[in-house]
């Protein structure tokens, strides 16, 4: 009998042994997995961690944020105009306004500088931002505007400066060029040699004018002179107006001449020699300068190159048929 019971519990207890052990290993393997959860959520946490801190990192480097633009103790505003003057360049005037705009409502401004190294470039451009710093310079003036001319300030960079109260320069800067120009190319003479003809259709006797695979039209070619003239009578008025009495006038001032620093403070095209240091130093006497020219921001800068892409595949030059003060 006792036998028997013996048999009985020993049945018992192999028929239960493969539940319990199967229990076991489900309890073990669901640790396991809470386990790999938790790493799993901490390593995500840490490298989002990590890729908000390298991103901040890149837009500190690219200028995106940590710009100096809310000093409230006195200081001198620096604004660079330093490239082409164009639409959508890297000078317009949208950002140019802009950073006058942060400079006069800075509490701190006590005197701007413009730091121009340009060539020049669009006279719309040039001359929108001509006349925002003269409207500027009525509505605060307190705030005295000096032009600082680096390597050179010719053409269109030379209509912005005649805007400030006075420039000054370096005695071997690039400055003047007072002048409008439209250039192209002409392919008729190698279209000829190679055997293509040429096939425009237009809807208006002038709409393929100036076209480079097309010969010369005389009236055409005269009706543009006439609106390069117009131009240039207007970049003259806008010179003489900022300059007035100190500008001395000659045959080949306004003719497209540029000169050195030194020659032009003679010629009255400049005022005095002078870094940016110098005038922020010596003559607006707030020798802390700030920065308020305008960034770009990440966004602005991928768009402006898949927008300069598109326009590339798409073969458009029209922009070379347009006036430029270079």
């Amino acid at each position: 009998m006792q036998e028997e019971h013996q048999q009985s519990s020993d049945s018992k207890s192999t028929t239960q042994s493969p539940d319990w052990a199967m229990r076991t290993l489900e309890k073990i393997a669901l640790a396991g997995l809470q386990e790999q959860k938790a790493a799993r959520r901490w390593a995500v946490f840490f490298k989002s961690l990590s890729f908000l801190f390298l991103l901040l990192l890149l837009l500190v480097v690219l200028g995106v944020v940590g710009q100096n633009k809310t000093a409230s103790t006195a200081h001198t505003a620096l604004i660079d105009i330093a490239g082409v003057i164009e639409a959508g360049g890297q000078v317009n005037a949208d950002a140019v306004i802009s950073s006058l705009n942060d400079a006069y409502d800075n509490k701190g401004t006590k005197g701007i500088i413009l730091r121009i190294n340009s060539p020049g470039g669009s006279p719309v451009q040039a001359g929108i931002i001509n006349d925002e710093i003269h409207r500027q310079r009525k509505l605060h003036p307190e705030i005295p505007v000096y032009a600082v001319v680096e390597d050179i300030c010719a053409s269109g960079g030379y209509y912005i400066a005649v805007a400030a109260d006075k420039i000054f320069v370096d005695k071997a800067s690039i400055v003047g060029s007072i002048g409008v120009l439209m250039d192209g190319y002409g392919f008729t003479e190698l279209m000829k040699k190679v055997g293509v003809e040429r096939r425009l259709l237009t809807a208006g006797s002038n709409k393929g004018m100036l076209d480079p695979f097309s010969p010369v039209n005389p009236k055409q070619q005269a009706f543009a002179q006439t609106m390069l003239d117009q131009i240039h009578q207007q970049f003259i008025t806008v010179v003489r107006e900022g300059r007035g009495s100190r500008l001395k006038e000659n045959e080949e001032i306004f003719s497209g001449l540029f000169w050195n620093g030194e020659e032009s403070i003679k010629l009255g095209l400049a005022d005095a020699q002078g870094s940016a240091e110098y005038v922020a130093r010596e003559v607006i006497k707030q020798a802390e300068i700030v920065d308020f020219t305008y960034q770009d921001t990440v966004v602005d800068r991928f768009a402006k190159k898949l927008g300069a892409s598109m326009a590339q595949e798409l073969g458009m030059s029209a922009k070379n048929l347009l006036p430029s003060l270079r």
